[in-house]
């Protein structure tokens, strides 16, 4: 099983704008560039997000993409579920009415256990923790991250 790439920059979006939290909104540009994004599919990335009131956007010169709540309210699996839909690895975990199997399947109780175990590491996971990570990956590496 595999994230798409959309979930995946997802997430590395969410970080950037999670990292600058409280510092005024993030152009498109911006985000798109420190993350290795190309613009056009971070644009549709971040509508999914601004749809679930995750981030919210502020027009003008000084405008761009900021988290219209605290990094700490934010889980992993928030961003990647608004992006992703189910994280079931196979559609009879969310529907059983697609296979008559469902009832006696035992690898379906395989797979619905490993969709919970998924959503509980992704939901135990903040934007925050993952800023507090990523600053201590930066340390080890010797990178610098300067914020004004």
């Amino acid at each position: 099983m595999q994230l798409s790439t959309r979930a995946r920059y997802a997430a590395r979006a969410m970080l950037e704008l999670a990292a600058n939290y409280g510092e005024g909104p993030l152009q498109l540009k911006e985000i798109a560039k420190k993350q290795e994004i190309s613009e056009k599919y971070l644009e549709q990335v971040l509508i999914s997000l601004r749809k679930e009131g995750f981030i919210h956007t502020q027009k003008g010169n000084r405008g761009g993409y900021m988290l219209a709540v605290s990094p700490r309210e934010i889980t992993l699996y928030d961003v990647i579920r608004s992006v992703e839909g189910s994280l079931a690895p196979v559609a009879c975990v969310d529907n059983t009415a697609l296979c008559g199997r469902s009832d006696q399947c035992v690898t379906r109780d395989i797979w619905s256990r490993l969709k919970e175990k998924i959503i509980a590491e992704l939901s135990s996971t903040t934007l925050a923790d993952l800023v507090l990570e990523q600053e201590k990956k930066n340390a080890q590496d010797g990178s610098v991250l300067y914020q004004i």
